[in-house]
């Protein structure tokens, strides 16, 4: 019995298929009429599938902001696919810290640029934690909300609309068979299968409308997920603002040119910068060494000498050149044609060029 059940259900569900396939096929050639669905829900239609093209692009645009390289993000897939843990790893930041700090110790911590190097791959490294926090964030608020709708709602809304098209075709077809129908037996059946096919229709196009209406209710998840992400990066960028701020301020005790060339500042103030949890009122201060770099730019203007106190160990790179011990004092000058950024200096009857990155004018 249940064998001869299956074979009948088999059997209508093939005629099923067939009914529907000539019908679409009528369709596309101009065989046959079809109907329209009503303007409100093709608007709903266009609306929900507009959200989800939009969605895919935001959330693979994002992945790429967040974690630039393809073969990580891969990786990351397939870890999250399996349900592993994905294994800890530095990132660009953290690892530029790493190579700055190692440089820094090779050099040796007591000279300056060895000193300096240490101070910004701490500050790197800072920065590399603190992005790690962004990404994370933005994974849980932000990433995922929009996968969701992708694989869930949209997924749902699709299935649902692709049920309306089959009852559409139904519906269609009896009209069609209702139409050839010309004896009066066949015309009641054909009736009574256009009532039931309308029927169908109906309440299937009344469930998806109910369906896609509640993309206006995905919109407004989306903003408050997006409010969240926007949350997150004004985070990030407030951590990185303090904690190159507070690297501008321990290298401030470096000479002017270890932070520009030419005698020209590259940094310049921010006015009304305001941050969360970041010292919101404080402007990005501008460049301290502008006193010292007039000092050096008096002494090469006047061709005068100066007195000047030696503040890093500094090793001549070649016989032109004039190694420096800390905290000695030094006669220097300029001449005609020489390097903004290097002096003549003199020791006793020792002289040679020094960087001015090394020296502090006495008065």
């Amino acid at each position: 019995m249940n064998m001869d059940f299956n074979v009948k259900k088999f059997a209508a569900d093939a005629g099923t298929f067939l009914s529907r396939a000539v019908q679409f096929t009528e369709e596309k050639l101009g065989q046959a009429e079809k109907t329209e669905l009503d303007a409100h829900l093709e608007n709903l239609i266009a609306k929900a599938e507009s959200t989800k093209l939009w969605t895919e692009k935001i959330l693979k645009q994002t992945e790429v902001l967040l974690q630039p390289n393809p073969n990580v993000r891969i990786e990351e897939f397939v870890y999250e696919k399996l349900d592993r843990k994905v294994p800890s790893r530095m990132n660009n930041q953290e690892q530029l810290g790493h190579f700055m700090i190692d440089a820094g110790n090779e050099f040796g911590p007591g000279t300056a640029y060895g000193n300096a190097l240490i101070k910004c791959g701490e500050t790197q490294r800072r920065i590399g934690g603190a992005h790690k926090e962004l990404v994370q964030t933005g994974a849980i608020n932000f990433l995922t909300p929009l996968r969701n709708f992708i694989e869930g709602d949209y997924k749902t809304m699709t299935k649902e609309r692709k049920l309306l098209q089959n009852k559409r075709l139904d519906l269609d077809a009896a009209k069609t068979r209702m139409k050839k129908a010309k004896v009066t037996e066949a015309r009641a059946a054909s009736e009574q299968e256009l009532r039931i096919t309308q029927s169908e229709f109906d309440r299937q196009a009344e469930i998806t409308r109910l369906l896609l209406e509640g993309i206006s209710s995905t919109h407004a998840h989306q903003l408050r997920c997006l409010n969240d992400f926007v949350e997150a990066q004004m985070t990030y960028f407030a951590q990185c603002y303090q904690y190159m701020l507070d690297l501008q301020k321990q290298l401030g005790s470096f000479p002017s040119t270890f932070a520009s060339n030419n005698n020209q500042s590259s940094l310049t103030p921010m006015q009304n910068v305001s941050l969360p949890s970041v010292s919101a009122s404080a402007p990005l201060p501008a460049a301290t060494n502008s006193v010292v770099t007039s000092g050096f730019t008096e002494l090469k203007a006047s061709h005068g000498n100066r007195k000047a106190r030696v503040l890093y160990d500094y090793d001549a790179a070649n016989s032109t050149e004039l190694s420096l011990l800390a905290d000695e004092v030094i006669t220097v000058y300029s001449i005609p044609g020489m390097d903004s950024d290097w002096l003549m200096g003199e020791r006793g009857n020792q002289k040679g060029k020094v960087p001015i990155t090394y020296l502090e004018l006495l008065n």
